[in-house]
C-alpha cells in the first residue's frame, strides 16, 4: 500500500514539474525598445522611379502613393525621430493624367472578375459613371517633396537637366524647368536617403520584347551615372539604403502568359486545326528538306498548342520557302483545293508564305511572352491584313492568314527570346555589381531585391502568416500590371528595407517588433475607389 501511494505521488509531481516547465518555455520574450541606432531619420528623402513613387495597377494615384515604400518607411521612422514626409500626390484615384496636345495617361487597372481591365472601360461596360481625370501635367505643385520617385526614370535621368520637359510626373514636382531630380533631392539636405533606381535601364528593353525601341543602358553610362548619384547623396556622410535590380524573369509580366495558350477545345481555334496542319504540312516538308526541323509547325488536337512567333535570330528562309513551293508542280493544285484560290495565284501564295514564315517557329517554354500579348493572341493583325488585301487576297482569306500566333508569326515586341533574356541577365548582373560595390564602399544598407523576387517566384518567401508568390492576382504581391507590386507587396518590401537598415546601422525595427503587418495592406483596389 505504501509503495502504491508513493508511485501516485511521483506521477503527480512529474505532471506538476512538466506544467511549470511548459509555463516557463511559453512565456513571451520581452522585446527591446525601438532605436534608430546610428541612423538619423529626421529628414528622410527617397529617390527613384515608379517603385519609389508607389506606382501600381499601371498608374499613379493617391491610394497607391499613400502605400508607397517610402511613405510606409516614414511612418516607422517617425517612431524614432523621423520628420514629416511630403509626397507629390495626384488629384484623384483614377490613375490618369491630362497631357495637353498628346494622349492622356490611362486610367488605372481594376480586376473585373476574370482579369485586368482599365477602370473607365469597366465602368462604361457596366453603365456606371466614369470619374473625370483631374490631374493636369501643367499644374506644378510648387513645393519640395520627400518622395522623389519619378515613374519611367532611368539612372541617367536623375542627373538630366530639364528632365521635367520629358516626364510628366517630374513636371508636376520640379522646382524649376532646368532642375534635376537629384538636385531637388539634395537641396533638401536629407539626413537619410533611399535610392532604388536602375530597373528601367533593363526593364524598358524587356517590356518592348527586346525589339530595340528601348535599348538596355550601356554599362559605362550606368556605372558613371550611378556612382555620381551615390557621391552626391553621401557627400556629407549621409547614411542611406539602396536596392538592386530584380531579374525580369521573376515578375508576372513575363511569366503569366504560357507559350502554349491555344486550346483545341476552343471552337474558334479547334475547328481550324485540320486546315492549319494541312497548310503548314507543306511548309514543314520544306523545313525538313532544309534540315530545319526545329521550325516545324504543328497544332495539337488533344493538348494546348504553342503560338507561332518570329525569331530574328534564325536564318531568313523566305527565298528558300518561296522557291521550293514554286518548283513543286503540286502546289497550284494545293492552292486550289485548300485555299479556294485559282491555280494562277500559286506564285503569289508562295511569295506570301516565304515572307510570313521565313523566320517563324513555334514558341517553347524558354520563350517569355509579355503580359499584353494575351489580348492579341488569335486576333487579326491589322497591318498584315491590310498588306494581304493589297496583294489581292479577299478580306476573308486575309483575315484567316493574319491571326496573331496562329497564322501570323507574332512580332518581336510580344516575346522575349532566350537570346534577349541572356542580354538582360548579363546587364542586370553588371548593374547589380555596381550597386553592391557602392553599398560596400560607402557603408550603405543594401536591399537584395533580386533575391527577394526570386524567392517570391519560387514560392519560398514567408511573411508572418502570409505566404506570397509572384503569381498575378492570386500571389498577393504584384499589382494588375504584372510589373509593380500592389500595396501589400510594397509593405513587404518596406519591411526588407527596414531589415537592411537594421543590419547596417544597428537600428532594431525587426527585433523590436516594428516591422509593418503586411496583412493590413490591400491587394486590390475597388472600382468604387475614385
Amino acid at each position: 500500500m505504501n509503495t502504491k501511494y508513493l508511485w501516485i505521488l511521483l506521477v503527480v509531481l512529474s505532471f506538476s514539474s512538466c506544467k511549470e516547465e511548459d509555463d516557463f518555455v511559453d512565456a513571451p520574450a520581452e522585446r527591446p525598445a525601438l532605436t534608430a541606432g546610428n541612423a538619423d531619420f529626421s529628414n528622410f528623402v527617397a529617390i527613384g522611379n515608379s517603385l519609389t513613387a508607389g506606382f501600381t495597377d499601371n498608374a499613379l494615384f493617391i491610394a497607391g502613393q499613400e502605400n508607397s515604400i517610402p511613405n510606409i518607411l516614414s511612418q516607422q521612422f517617425a517612431l524614432v525621430g523621423g520628420g514629416s514626409f511630403n509626397q507629390p500626390l495626384m488629384n484623384d484615384n483614377t490613375g490618369g493624367m491630362i497631357i495637353p496636345g498628346t494622349d492622356d495617361l490611362p486610367y488605372r487597372l481594376i480586376f473585373n472578375g476574370s482579369g485586368p481591365q482599365p477602370l473607365n472601360e469597366f465602368l462604361e461596360s457596366n453603365n456606371l459613371p466614369v470619374p473625370p481625370v483631374t490631374t493636369n501635367v501643367t499644374e506644378n505643385l510648387m513645393s519640395t517633396f520627400n518622395n522623389m520617385g519619378v515613374p519611367g526614370a532611368k539612372v541617367s535621368h536623375l542627373l538630366f537637366d530639364g528632365y521635367a520637359a520629358l516626364n510628366p510626373y517630374y513636371a508636376r514636382m520640379a522646382t524649376a524647368p532646368n532642375a534635376t531630380i537629384i538636385g531637388d533631392a539634395i537641396a533638401q539636405n536629407p539626413t537619410f536617403f533611399s535610392l532604388w533606381i536602375g530597373n528601367n535601364d533593363v526593364l524598358g528593353y524587356a517590356l518592348s520584347g527586346g525589339d530595340g525601341t528601348n535599348p538596355i543602358t550601356d554599362s559605362g553610362t550606368f556605372t558613371a551615372a550611378y556612382n555620381t548619384l551615390i557621391q552626391s547623396l553621401t557627400a556629407n556622410d549621409t547614411k542611406g539604403v539602396i536596392a538592386n535590380i530584380p531579374s525580369v524573369a521573376t515578375i508576372p509580366h513575363f511569366t503569366t502568359v504560357p507559350h502554349n495558350p491555344l486550346d483545341p477545345t476552343n471552337p474558334d481555334f479547334g475547328s481550324q486545326i485540320p486546315l492549319l496542319n494541312t497548310v503548314f504540312g507543306a511548309l514543314n516538308q520544306i523545313f525538313t528538306a532544309l534540315g530545319e526541323t526545329d521550325r516545324m509547325i504543328v497544332f495539337n488536337t488533344d493538348a494546348p498548342s504553342a503560338v507561332i512567333i518570329k525569331d530574328e535570330t534564325l536564318n531568313n528562309l523566305s527565298n528558300e520557302i518561296t522557291g521550293a513551293l514554286m518548283s513543286n508542280p503540286a502546289f497550284p493544285i494545293f492552292v486550289e483545293q485548300n485555299l479556294g484560290l485559282p491555280a494562277a495565284a500559286a506564285p503569289l501564295v508562295a511569295n506570301l508564305m516565304g515572307v510570313a514564315y521565313g523566320q517563324a517557329r513555334q514558341a517553347t517554354e524558354n520563350d517569355l511572352l509579355v503580359l499584353p500579348s494575351s489580348a492579341v493572341i488569335g486576333q487579326v493583325n491589322s497591318n498584315f491584313f491590310n498588306f494581304l488585301i493589297s496583294e489581292g487576297l479577299s478580306p476573308q482569306l486575309a483575315g484567316t492568314f493574319a491571326l496573331e500566333g496562329i497564322t501570323y508569326a507574332m512580332d518581336d515586341k510580344w516575346i522575349l527570346l532566350p537570346s534577349e533574356q541572356e542580354e538582360i541577365l548579363a546587364a542586370t548582373n553588371i548593374f547589380n555589381q555596381v550597386i553592391s560595390d557602392a553599398a560596400t564602399q560607402n557603408g550603405l544598407a543594401l536591399v537584395d531585391a533580386n533575391m527577394l523576387m526570386q524567392l517570391l517566384a519560387d514560392g519560398n518567401f514567408v511573411s508572418g502568416n502570409f505566404n506570397p508568390s509572384s503569381s498575378l492576382v492570386l500571389g498577393g504581391v504584384f499589382s494588375l500590371d504584372g510589373v509593380h507590386p500592389n500595396s501589400r507587396g510594397y509593405a513587404l518590401i518596406a519591411n526588407e528595407f527596414m531589415k537592411a537598415i537594421d543590419d547596417a546601422y544597428e537600428s532594431n525595427f525587426e527585433a523590436s517588433g516594428n516591422l509593418v503587418d503586411t496583412g493590413n495592406y490591400p491587394t486590390n483596389y475597388s472600382p468604387t475607389l475614385q
